[in-house]
């Protein structure tokens, strides 16, 4: 008899995969578990608002793993663009998927904090100073600082 409590404490404690898909979606957004729980407790989230399209997720996916790596190509597309996402963006892009790209980082050159322009036709580099003047740049390669720009 005491076996078969300890295994049922078992089955209670293992996430159900609704659950396994609902979790992974917080921690795309960056929560841990512990921090669920505690805006759980706060009201901040409501867990069962999460779980109809965990499970409309998970039947349209075929399994948790599938689910999970959707989330996680919308998560990476969304954040990479600054938007806000939700289970139901995952829907919303099922099609496109394989074209989701996360948006690519752009990195501006930068000499001495003013930005710098590559001229085709002269195949030179120019700084531009803060007056809005042209000087040539004269330095080197390595003096060149690439900053992502925002």
């Amino acid at each position: 008899m005491l076996l078969l409590y300890i295994n049922m404490e078992k089955v209670k404690k293992q996430e159900t995969d609704i659950q396994k898909i609902v979790n992974h979606y917080f921690y795309s957004k960056g929560l841990n578990l512990d921090q669920i729980k505690q805006n759980i407790k706060k009201q901040k989230i409501i867990y069962s608002r999460f779980t109809r399209p965990a499970k409309q997720l998970l039947e349209l996916a075929g399994s948790v793993n599938k689910a999970e790596k959707a989330i996680d190509k919308v998560a990476q597309w969304a954040q990479t663009r600054n938007l806000d996402y939700s289970i139901e963006t995952v829907f919303k892009k099922w099609l496109e998927l394989d074209k989701l790209k996360p948006k690519e980082i752009v990195k501006k050159p930068y000499y001495r904090s003013n930005p710098m322009i590559w001229s085709k036709a002269k195949k030179k580099w120019f700084v531009i100073t803060k007056d809005d003047e042209w000087l040539e740049f004269a330095g080197k390669e390595k003096d060149i600082d690439w900053k992502i720009e925002k």
